[in-house]
């Protein structure tokens, strides 16, 4: 697959700017400078043979500084028009890129790291819309070197040759350095992408290095990545900046060959001064031209490599979802955030699982035929050993991993798209190990919401986090630091509680809450949820507190259900649900 269909599809996104672009940046600008050359050289020409009356002196030395001025103007408009389509532009590919990113099973969602793919949002995107605003520009580099042949073969035909052979040979080089322009673009993005990914991580697990006394290890290790992004840098830097003087000798060597030929033809009479400073004033843009296109040469190269990038961010997407057409709000107030409010349609009776499967690639583990149905006001535990696929199956239920197989419905009505439906107001979720923004409180525990929608005083003492607000510097308005680094792991967790309970949805789906809070803090949370009436809640717990109050008890063993019902069935069916039990302490 190539490139061109998705340049093209950006360019027609807003098509009447990308033509004035087009017409301005890449086409005015090049042919206006060929102006002042033809001026110049009639100046000379009349000056040399004392055929030029003070009037016309000035009419052409007054219609030299108009062409000026437009020329100034005409890059005013260039630079405008030019930054508008690239900002444009890339808003549209870095919103698709995130509309696609945030469609798909949570699992999948990023083939690489986040740092990597921050890489790609950030320079990729960067690059093809760069390109993107030179597409147009061979249209006015072939323009302007037609023009320019022209002109200069009514002069000379030999000395036109001698002055152009250089530069078809420069660009020559650089076409054939094409492979070795994407090898180094391709090294130097991944080793940009592979700094960036190490400092995320690092900036999420501060303190964990700090306590295992790795900061040293740690410092060591990024500094030899970047030691590797410094040599891909340079080696793509060196490449470029080389190609890039070798198009400018090549004028130079031109230049001299004028010279000597120059020289010898004016002595013969063949050649005047105007003549002269006409070929000096095309060499000097014949020059700067060619520049221009080898660098389009290799922009064709490295742009090549930032959309193959972006696309490896697409994977099984349509042809078309980088660039499809949607709408960007560049202007005016930012879109409101929508607020979803329940109807009767959301109204949870019974949720039925049905057969569900999924299994990782890279292990082969996860679950097998998990059948099972919940009831509205009830709390159904699954609970198991380590590894069982507890926490595959709500990712299961939830959309967040693909199903290889089974159904889900929502009352009478099938679930066909789990990632979509399974959200607030129907659905709500606490993961085992929340995420939590680099914003304050009160910004992620609403994530966009209003706050005069919710119940956030209901939903910060539902989650037992209402006294830990006058601990906290600003309260709500307290930055928690990138991943909540600047708040304890329960702090943390009944954050994210909080965060789940403000948007009072049917069914409540929590991924062991006991990992980071004590028994006691863990059975206020639950008494303080089932006070509200109908909640239905699907959870993953070993502790026998939890284990007790549900209605409903799900033991996994290797991805399979081995036993459901009441606790006392449960343990008295399944001999791995006893021994779990057994190991359990209380609480």
């Amino acid at each position: 697959m190539k490139p061109w269909p998705d340049i093209w599809r950006l360019a027609r996104f807003r098509f009447a700017l990308y033509l004035l672009s087009g017409f301005t940046a890449s086409t005015m600008f090049y042919v206006i400078p060929l102006v002042p050359g033809l001026i110049v050289q009639h100046l000379f020409d009349s000056l040399t043979h004392d055929a030029l009356a003070s009037s016309g002196a000035w009419w052409l030395l007054g219609l030299l500084l108009a062409v000026s001025l437009v020329r100034v103007l005409m890059l005013a408009l260039a630079v405008f028009a030019e930054t508008t389509v690239a900002a444009i532009a890339r808003a549209l590919l870095q919103r698709n890129l995130f509309a696609h990113i945030l469609a798909q099973p949570g699992s999948r969602a990023l083939p690489a790291s986040p740092g990597e793919a921050v890489s790609r949002f950030r320079d990729d995107t960067e690059e093809l819309t760069h390109f993107l605003t030179w597409t147009l520009d061979p249209v006015g580099q072939f323009t302007m070197l037609v023009i320019a042949l022209v002109v200069l073969l009514r002069v000379s035909v030999p000395i036109t040759l001698v002055v152009v052979a250089p530069l078809l040979g420069a660009l020559m080089l650089v076409q054939q350095a094409r492979k070795r322009i994407q090898e180094y673009r391709k090294a130097n993005q991944e080793a940009i992408g592979a700094v960036t990914g190490l400092l995320g991580e690092i900036f999420g697990v501060t303190l964990a290095v700090q306590v295992a006394g790795a900061t040293e290890r740690v410092v060591t290790y990024l500094e030899g990545i970047n030691q590797q992004r410094q040599r891909a840098a340079v080696r793509d830097v060196v490449l470029t900046q080389s190609l890039t003087a070798l198009t400018n000798n090549g004028a130079s060597i031109g230049t001299g060959l004028m010279l000597l030929l120059a020289a010898r033809a004016i002595q013969a009479r063949t050649f005047t001064i105007g003549d002269f400073t006409l070929f000096v004033s095309y060499l000097t843009w014949l020059t700067q031209m060619t520049g221009f296109f080898g660098n389009y040469l290799t922009r064709i190269r490295q742009m090549a490599v930032s959309w193959s990038r972006m696309q490896a961010l697409l994977p099984s997407a349509p042809p078309d979802a980088l660039t499809r057409h949607a709408s960007v709000a560049l202007r005016g107030a930012l879109p409101a955030v929508p607020h979803p409010s329940k109807t009767a349609a959301d109204r949870l009776d019974r949720l039925t699982a049905q057969g569900l499967a999924y299994h990782y690639p890279e292990s082969g583990r996860g679950i097998s035929d998990a059948t099972f149905a919940l009831r509205r006001g009830t709390l159904t535990v699954i609970t198991g050993r380590v590894g069982a696929g507890k926490t595959t199956l709500l990712r299961a239920v939830l959309g967040l991993v693909p199903r290889e197989g089974g159904s889900l419905q929502w009352n009478a009505t099938e679930i066909a798209d789990p990632a979509a439906f399974m959200t607030p107001p129907r659905c709500a979720y606490t993961a085992q190990a929340p995420v939590l923004f680099s914003e304050t409180l009160r910004q992620n525990l609403l994530l966009g919401l209003p706050e005069s929608a919710v119940d956030l005083p209901a939903a910060l003492r539902a989650a037992v986090l209402e006294h830990d607000l006058a601990l906290l510097g600003d309260g709500l308005e307290t930055p928690v630091g990138p991943n909540g680094v600047r708040l304890s792991g329960g702090q943390v967790q009944r954050a994210a509680a909080a965060r789940m309970f403000v948007r009072e949805a049917e069914l409540v789906v929590v991924d062991d809450l006991s990992s980071a809070l004590d028994v006691e803090t863990e059975r206020h949370i639950w008494d303080r949820l089932f006070q509200r009436p109908d909640v239905t809640c699907l959870a993953v717990s070993h502790r026998r507190a939890t284990l007790q109050r549900a209605q409903q008890v799900i033991m996994l063993d290797d991805g399979h259900i081995v036993a459901q019902g009441t606790l006392a069935e449960v343990l008295a069916a399944s001999p791995a649900m006893r021994e779990l039990w057994n190991t359990t302490p209380e609480g």
